[in-house]
């Protein structure tokens, strides 16, 4: 039973403190007010949070949804760093607006249908409502199994169907297309290990000496790096070091002679200590392009290519850039040239570059894709959208296209079972020739039909 006492401050002034004793029988405090009846309010209300917290308590199921999201379900869900980030962002945007202000017990599998009717109405994309619906059935999964509520509002609530899209594999020639535009030795090696060991991208930005034993040839996947938004790091920090990728366990997968030749080059001519990151981002930045091109060298190349309209400009200007579409090095440099005069009068104000000390070196994602990936895509005229993930993807594929085991395969890809794995048979282009071949076969000796 709680109860208020009076405390005299020390210039005189008497206030009243509301007391009351938790679910171990500890004294807490509910607050030090100025009257009797908002100290005796404050310890009466906190008893009552204190009884939707107890097994089996009626009071527990008209807690607010919002409520018992923030106070109890999150902070005790045990769930990975990148996952709540994800679900904060869900939660906010898509699931407290409808369901926050109710009470657990007031919400019904009526309310959860017509809440997906609403997000689909509203555009929300068919793998957004998923997500949000999983989030969601996890809270009352957990409120079910906790006796805040006796049913389960989930429950019989269907969501719009997520269409499987074709997976599109790189083939070799892509690949070479891409190598070859990429800015510098070291972004070469970075895509040429992952088209050769399948690993993730945290896996990847992630790798250092100490994981690669140079005699047998074996690569070890101890670590993955999480790019997460600061205020969900521990530190504040970007990026998140796990000691376990993401099956939870360490996979180890051996390398060819020519690629670990590359690698111990690689390491030797840097001068890298064991711990030291394989791939920090000062040594994929490209060669800033800003020297001004010589007469001789304008002279040599002419005009651009033709644009929509027609025209044609001459290389090394601002106008081959921005209406020619131009991106070769004479026409970056004439604009790079231009923003930094412009910028050295005071002119576009440039957002100040992010600090480098909040990345600790590791490899940003959307940084490589902008600055090195999608410069080499553009550069080697792909017609296809290919993202840095499709060259695991491309690992897969081209192992099994060429024999490799699928228990294998599996092994160095990391996945959990072996039917993930066999969604990558038959992926390239020219998987069904042999399917094409036993057709035409039986279709030769086939009697003819006029016969």
């Amino acid at each position: 039973m709680g109860f208020t006492r009076t405390r005299i401050g020390q210039d005189g002034v008497v206030r009243y403190q509301a007391l009351y004793n938790d679910i171990k029988g500890g004294r807490r405090s509910a607050g030090t007010f100025p009257t009797v009846e908002r100290a005796e309010r404050a310890w009466q209300r906190a008893e009552e949070r204190l009884a939707e917290g107890r097994l089996g308590d009626a009071r527990r199921g008209r807690q607010r949804f919002e409520r018992y999201v923030d106070e109890e379900w999150f902070p005790n869900h045990e769930i990975e760093a990148r996952t709540r980030e994800n679900y904060t962002y869900y939660l906010a945007k898509y699931i407290k607006p409808t369901f926050g202000s109710m009470r657990m017990v007031e919400i019904l599998p009526a309310d959860v249908r017509q809440w997906v009717a609403d997000l689909k109405r509203a555009g929300a994309s068919p793998t957004v409502i998923r997500s949000c619906f999983a989030i969601l059935s996890a809270v009352f999964t957990t409120a079910l199994n906790d006796q805040v509520t006796q049913l389960h509002p989930c429950r019989g609530v269907k969501t719009p169907p997520v269409p499987k899209k074709l997976r599109a594999i790189v083939t070799p020639q892509q690949f070479d297309d891409i190598y070859d535009n990429l800015p510098n030795d070291a972004a070469r090696l970075l895509i040429e290990i992952d088209i050769e060991s399948g690993l993730r991208w945290g896996e990847l930005i992630e790798l250092r000496p100490i994981d690669i034993d140079f005699a047998t040839r074996i690569l070890t996947v101890r670590r993955v790096a999480v790019e997460l938004v600061p205020r969900f790091h521990p530190q504040g920090q970007r990026f998140l070091v796990k000691e376990y990728p993401k099956d939870r366990e360490h996979r180890r997968l051996k390398l060819s002679a020519e690629i670990c030749a590359k690698i111990k080059d690689h390491v030797l001519a840097r001068g890298m200590g064991d711990d030291k990151l394989l791939f920090p981002i000062s040594d994929l930045e490209p060669t800033k392009v800003n020297a001004k091109a010589t007469a001789d060298e304008l002279r040599d190349v002419g005009l651009t290519e033709p644009n929509a309209t027609g025209h044609q400009y001459p290389h090394g200007s601002i106008t081959a850039y921005s209406a020619g579409g131009c991106r070769c090095h004479l026409c970056r440099g004439a604009y790079a040239i231009y923003r930094a005069d412009r910028r050295a009068v005071g002119k576009d104000s440039p957002r100040k570059p992010k600090r480098r000390s909040d990345i600790d070196g590791h490899l940003p994602r959307r940084w490589f894709r902008e600055h090195i990936w999608l410069p080499a895509i553009r550069d080697a005229d792909l017609k296809t959208h290919v993202r840095p993930h499709d060259l695991r993807h491309a690992h897969a594929s081209w192992l099994l296209a060429g024999g490799a085991d699928l228990q294998v395969v599996k092994e160095r890809l990391g996945h959990g079972t072996i039917a993930t794995t066999e969604k990558y048979l038959h992926t390239l282009a020219d998987a069904d020739e042999t399917a094409l071949d036993a057709l035409s076969a039986i279709r030769r000796t086939r009697p003819s039909a006029r016969a």
